[in-house]
């Protein structure tokens, strides 16, 4: 049974303690189980989906996930295996700089990973049981990063489904944890029902007693006009319909993203549906049987969307599906605005019922049927941010890098959705092509539905680096990534330019001004956010980003390459998110690495430094610049390079640099003081001396 969401405002310390403890038990144990379902150690290594990782990737994530976050959150301070909490760290969605490339990849054994998460299991527990914390649980306790853990967790328990839905069916097994449903009948004829306008408010507040991800806080208001929707989520004999009608052969019902997607993988049914026209069937995630026309079809959006333009031609009327804000009338029109945790509603989700969908007659909701539960319903919404949006500072990849229209909101959860995912205030997007357990209902409205946001950046930091690297100079000081990058080509003069490092990258100005001279340039961040800019950079070739001036007031800003004379193509940058402190062995052979005000912000530089000589060539040259601004926050006391004293004498950063890298460098010249300047508001700058040293390697 699945553990219920956890109300973590009340009660008292020893009681939820004990109540997360068995939450993350209870995770921990059903999506080891999921794993029980494939055949052998074997089919860990296959690839279901070829933008996907192989599955033992997903086994071993999970677990690093826990580490990477309890470290990032200092609740710990040794990695349990480094290897694999870099190896499993990233790859769930396929960004422009995932590192989907098996050649480097070199997977453990199974028994290793199961070891693994054994090790970390333990440890998660014992933290649990020892950190002390109060109630309520909010964004900086000490529990959030058990708790975000935890949600991760049940999210990859439904992707990792998906996947292993996609693999031949002589690579899996049933497991008496996920039996099917055996119901079925003839598909029921659907119908409009009228729904009432209404105000709807989205978000929550901070304090609200449920954990929840990033994307949910903040608020929203929207006035819904009347609309009319479907009874019933569209059955697999309702989507036959469209199928007969010649929906994959009639280019006139495809979008243009729809027919690109649609003509490249060749797609003449669902993704799960196999056969042929009288003989389909339905593929589970152990089993094939006869399609169900009574159960929801399972869709990607571009086909739902196709689906919706047939119905439209044929009625003559508007036909979508819902935005959130219609679905979320949906819900509070039948009174199942509600959390679940609190307010039990009968539908098939929290693997309560079955490991499959279910007639779509089988639940109802006031006049509606499956308004949550069986498959997620796919809205006509691109995942935006509400005002107030902040990013929660532990995963600041969550949310972030799905604000760029090309990911559409899922709602409602299906039948192996748990914890958050079915908690009201939800909000999971994936790109439109994309397979979840996800189906769709349609409604009918002349209401235009806002299906593009722009793409500012709009956090505070983020927005000073965009600044910083690409926009104005201010004092008549040179732009600082530009001045870094020109002082490491004279350092390199005529040296091999094969490959070269950005790392801590930030939003990407150094790769840009490197990137003409070197064959390769891996620009490597420990923020996805930052990643996100450069990545966006580089494929638009310009970004936009809010600009504070003062107080509540904002400019909007736009910078292109072209007007800062970067004409290249910049193909050969690679964008990516990394741990400088634990980088995947293929981050080597470089000719050329920058570190930019990068050591003082490390949680061990020294562990960087004695790791960097190893992925230098012979000859090559290292550049560090830093302000040696060593705070507490960043690094403990007793890890700073420099900046003390020791036995009554001071240590400075640069002495700190010569005991780590003498063996295996030389340093070239004296260092250099670069000036640069962050601009916070129009009237509030930082001025700021970078110390730059050059090593050759020996």
């Amino acid at each position: 049974m699945i553990t219920q969401n956890i109300d973590l405002a009340t009660g008292d310390v020893e009681q939820k303690r004990s109540e997360i403890r068995a939450y993350f038990s209870n995770t921990w144990e059903i999506y080891e189980r999921l794993f029980e379902t494939l055949a052998s150690d074997d089919v860990f290594y296959a690839r279901p989906q070829p933008l996907r990782h192989p599955l033992i990737f997903y086994f071993g994530h999970t677990a690093t996930f826990f580490i990477n976050k309890l470290i990032l959150a200092k609740l710990i301070d040794t990695r349990v295996n480094p290897r694999f909490e870099s190896q499993f760290a990233i790859g769930v969605d396929e960004m422009s700089w995932d590192d989907l490339n098996e050649d480097n990849y070199d997977w453990p054994s199974v028994q290793e990973v199961r070891n693994y998460r054994d090790q970390v299991k333990a440890l998660v527990c014992d933290l649990i049981d020892r950190v002390d914390f109060t109630l309520p649980i909010g964004w900086d306790s000490p529990l959030w990063p058990v708790m975000m853990g935890i949600e991760h967790e049940r999210i990859h328990l439904e992707t990792s489904s998906v996947l292993i839905r996609q693999l031949e069916l002589e690579k899996v097994k049933p497991h008496h944890a996920f039996p099917a449903c055996s119901e079925t009948g003839d598909a029921p004829m659907n119908s409009l029902i009228g729904v009432e306008g209404g105000t709807i408010r989205m978000g929550k507040e901070r304090e609200h007693r449920l954990y929840g991800w990033d994307n949910e806080y903040g608020h929203c208001e929207i006035e819904v006009a009347p609309f009319q929707a479907s009874r019933y989520l569209v059955s697999n004999g309702e989507y036959l319909q469209f199928m007969e009608a010649g929906g994959y052969r009639n280019d006139t019902w495809w979008d243009d993203e729809g027919l690109a997607w649609r003509n490249y993988h060749k797609a003449e049914m669902p993704e799960f549906w196999h056969g042929k026209p009288g003989s389909y069937h339905l593929r589970l995630m152990t089993e094939e049987i006869p399609l169900p026309m009574d159960w929801p079809v399972e869709a990607c959006y571009l086909e739902a969307k196709a689906f919706c333009n047939w119905k439209s031609e044929q009625t003559g009327s508007n036909v979508r599906m819902p935005d959130e804000a219609e679905y979320r009338r949906l819900l509070q029109v039948t009174g199942l605005d509600v959390e679940h945790h609190e307010h039990p509603v009968p539908a098939n989700w929290n693997l309560e019922h079955f490991a499959s969908s279910v007639p779509v007659t089988r639940f109802p909701h006031g006049d509606f049927y499956d308004l949550v539960g069986n498959v997620w319903q796919w809205n006509e919404t691109p995942t935006y941010p509400f005002d107030g949006f902040e990013v929660h500072p532990l995963y600041d990849d969550f949310t972030v890098p799905t604000y760029d229209n090309q990911h559409n909101l899922i709602k409602g959860g299906s039948w192996i959705s748990t914890g958050n995912e079915i908690a009201l205030h939800s909000r999971y997007a994936f790109r439109r092509h994309f397979y979840q357990h996800s189906g769709f209902r349609y409604v009918v409205s002349n209401t235009a539905v806002k299906t593009s946001f722009d793409v500012y950046e709009t956090d505070a930091l983020i927005s000073q680096y965009c600044e910083f690297h690409f926009g104005d100079e201010y004092f008549g000081i040179p732009n600082f990534p530009q001045a870094i990058a020109k002082l490491a080509l004279a350092a390199v003069g005529d040296g091999p330019k094969g490959k070269a490092l950005d790392i801590g990258c930030s939003v990407g100005r150094a790769a840009f001004e490197i990137a003409g001279t070197f064959d390769t340039v891996d620009a490597l961040d420990f923020s996805a956010r930052f990643v996100q800019v450069g990545a966006r950079m580089q494929a638009n070739r310009r970004i936009r980003y809010e600009r504070q001036e003062e107080g509540d007031l904002v400019s909007f800003q736009e910078r292109s390459l072209e007007e800062l004379g970067l004409t290249g193509d910049y193909s050969n940058i690679n964008f990516m998110q990394q741990d400088a402190t634990n980088l995947k062995p293929r981050f080597s052979g470089y000719d050329l690495v920058i570190a930019a005000n990068l050591i003082d912000r490390l949680h061990n530089p020294a562990r960087f430094l004695n790791e960097i000589p190893n992925r230098i060539n012979s000859g090559g040259i290292l550049l560090i610049a830093s302000p040696y601004t060593w705070l507490e926050e960043f690094t403990p006391r007793d890890r700073w390079l420099g900046g003390f004293k020791r036995d009554g004498e001071p240590v400075t950063t640069l002495d700190g640099l010569h005991e780590h890298l003498d063996s295996g460098f030389e340093l070239q010249g004296d260092p250099v003081k670069v000036p640069f300047v962050i601009r916070e508001t129009r009237h509030k700058h930082q001025h700021t001396l970078s110390e730059v040293t050059i090593w050759k390697k020996k």
